[in-house]
């Protein structure tokens, strides 16, 4: 009995269902399989540097090329995801990435490879994963109904840490058997299992688009925009920021801390790594325990001490014992707070931008853990590791209440669907797809007492029209006629201002009739559509 209660409150209602589609349990399988050649990669790559290079600067700067590629094209590709076929894109960068790990390979089995070199394929193997990252998480409401979405994504997250607990400990073996160019060749060979899983896979026909597709460019536009509008998302950002630009100092030190703190090799290091996944796999278990009895802040709060203390214990107790217990407690602690803030991203993000929004949480997760690494690595150059390590601690939990004001999962209770609730607008221009800026204008009457209260609706609202693809929003009172209001805003096309009617949500039009309340009147404001004179291009 207290098994089954257990079960229920760890893993959701139909938690294994989506094994029960062929689409997903191949690929999270095959992607277990590369999972597990990717840690090895890591593990592989952070323990050949201290060989090539003692430097703690060069050695952290492993963890920044892996990490700075995210930070620098996540963006892009979380855009390009929702422009072009996923299961293509994924293919090809999966063979790229086949193919630069297989060189590398050969170079280090040569003894070719150097301190440069090493960073440069880092840098490159970061860059694929950076374009993969967001296209991976686009294509899981494709494999399972939607009523089994949050089982699948917990799933995804389970093989991760999996992956995590096998391929460091697999490395390490296979280093000291075989020669620091095994986990390298073993990460080349997973790269066709999922290929040919990718292959294998036929995905349902995406929806008739009534809108051409986006342009990369204005895609990023829109999700920077959303972002910056969203508060949902900002707070999740900054307890982002404040978590990983410290945390990085664990992933950054750890090679070092293996080799120079516990004079330990390969194994050891691996073993660390290890436990690590075990933690995390054990924290995946008790997570949906301590949420609930914690909630989303504290529970990150609790993962950032415990990161803290993790920290501390490598920095004043150089046990490999100790370290091991540690790196365990490091595990429980990731996946606490990593899965807090990604579940607080997802649920801050609508359907139409998800992939966008998320990419622009990994570009600040990655950017704080590059930036972070650097700084740790240079500080444990001109000091020592255990400073570095003590440094980051004290900065982690100083952050806590700094950031406390940034609320988690605030998207929870936001509907985000499409609201269909904006009418079909008229246009009597032939060429009206072609031509913008497009200005949209609102008037309402409102009674003087209701002013105030009325700003501070507008106000709501104005957030709402940016998210939807708005600029250059104002609102004006007429001079002559106080009770007048006349709302406008600027959509860079008409055909931009369609897809604004598309995505409109159910919080938008929440905000809406919280204004349309206190409009005085029957009926509600019309809203007046004006074109650029001119197609673009036909400006003299």
């Amino acid at each position: 009995m207290a098994r089954s209660e257990t079960n229920k409150e760890t893993l959701a209602p139909g938690a294994w269902a989506p094994f029960g589609h062929a689409s997903f349990t191949v690929l999270w399988i095959a992607t277990v399989v590369s999972n597990v050649g990717t840690w090895m990669n890591d593990v592989g790559a952070g323990w050949l540097m201290t060989e090539l290079s003692p430097s703690p600067f060069v050695v952290a700067a492993v963890q920044a090329a892996t990490t700075l590629p995210v930070f620098l094209f996540a963006l892009l590709a979380g855009a390009v995801a929702d422009i072009v076929d996923r299961r293509k894109m994924l293919i090809i960068v999966n063979i790229l990435l086949g193919i630069t790990t297989t060189a590398l390979a050969l170079l280090v089995a040569a003894g070719a490879m150097t301190p440069a070199l090493l960073l440069l394929f880092t840098f490159l193997l970061g860059t694929g994963a950076a374009f993969l990252a967001p296209a991976w998480q686009a294509i899981v409401p494709k494999l399972v109904p939607r009523e089994e979405l949050s089982s699948a994504i917990a799933l995804n997250s389970m093989g991760i840490n999996v992956s995590r607990a096998i391929g460091p400990a697999l490395a390490g073996f296979l280093i000291v058997a075989l020669g620091l160019w095994s986990p390298f060749a073993v990460n080349a060979a997973s790269f066709l299992v999922i290929i040919v899983a990718l292959w294998w896979w036929s995905p349902p026909a995406d929806p008739a688009r009534k809108l051409p597709p986006e342009h990369v460019g204005g895609a990023i536009r829109a999700g920077l925009r959303y972002a910056i509008n969203s508060g949902p998302l900002r707070a999740t950002l900054v307890r982002a920021a404040a978590f990983f630009a410290f945390a990085s100092a664990y992933w950054a030190m750890l090679p070092l801390i293996a080799r120079n703190v516990l004079d330990g090799g390969p194994t050891l290091y691996g073993i660390l790594l290890a436990s690590v996944g075990a933690g995390a796999v054990a924290g995946a278990v008790i997570l949906p325990r301590i949420r609930k009895a914690l909630g989303a802040d504290r529970t990150v709060a609790a993962g950032t001490l415990g990161t803290a203390l993790v920290l501390v214990a490598f920095a004043v107790i150089p046990d490999p014992v100790v370290a091991a217990i540690a790196s365990a407690l490091a595990g429980v602690s990731w996946i606490a707070v990593l899965s807090s803030l990604h579940v607080s991203a997802q649920t801050a993000l609508p359907d139409w931008v998800r992939a966008r929004g998320l990419s622009i949480f990994l570009t600040v997760f990655f950017g704080a853990m590059s930036g972070g690494s650097l700084v740790w690595g240079q500080v444990a150059s001109s000091w020592s590791i255990p400073t570095a390590l003590l440094a980051a601690a004290i900065g982690a939990l100083l952050l806590i209440p700094l950031t406390w004001r940034s609320k988690l999962s605030q998207g929870e209770t936001l509907d985000l669907t499409p609201s269909g609730h904006w009418p079909e607008p008229v246009v009597n221009l032939a060429d009206a797809t072609d031509r913008g800026p497009v200005m949209i204008q609102i008037a309402y009457d409102v009674a003087p007492a209701d002013a105030e209260a009325f700003r501070a609706a507008m106000a709501d609202l104005a957030r709402a029209r940016r998210r939807g693809g708005g600029y250059g929003w104002t609102l004006m009172q007429d001079a002559e006629v106080p009770e007048r209001f006349v709302e406008t805003w600027f959509e860079s096309s008409w055909t931009e201002h369609l897809r604004h009617h598309e995505r409109v949500s159910g919080e938008d039009k929440a905000a809406q009739d919280a204004v349309l309340a206190l409009h005085r009147g029957d009926a509600p404001p019309k809203a007046d559509h004006f074109l650029a004179s001119a197609a673009k291009g036909a400006r003299s």
